[in-house]
C-alpha cells in the first residue's frame, strides 16, 4: 500500500460529542484528496473527496447554512 502524507486543515466539534477532522491527503502517485474523518464515540467514518465533489459539497453546505 502506498504511503499517504496528511496535513490537518481543521478539527470541528460537532453536536452530540462528535468530531469532524478535515485533512489534505497526498498520495505517492501525486493524487491529492480532501479527507473528512467523522468520529462518533468508537465509530470512525472516513471519506476521501476529489476536488469536484468537495466543491459541490461546500456549495450545498454553504447554501444550507445561509438559509438557516
Amino acid at each position: 500500500m502506498s504511503e499517504v502524507e496528511r496535513e490537518e486543515i481543521a478539527v470541528l466539534q460537532a453536536p452530540y460529542r462528535r468530531e469532524v477532522r478535515l485533512e489534505e491527503a497526498r498520495y505517492e502517485s501525486g493524487m491529492v484528496m480532501f479527507r473528512v474523518i467523522i468520529r462518533e464515540g468508537h465509530r470512525i467514518t472516513q471519506l476521501d473527496l476529489d476536488t469536484e465533489t468537495a466543491a459541490a459539497w461546500a456549495k450545498v453546505m454553504g447554501e444550507w447554512a445561509a438559509n438557516h
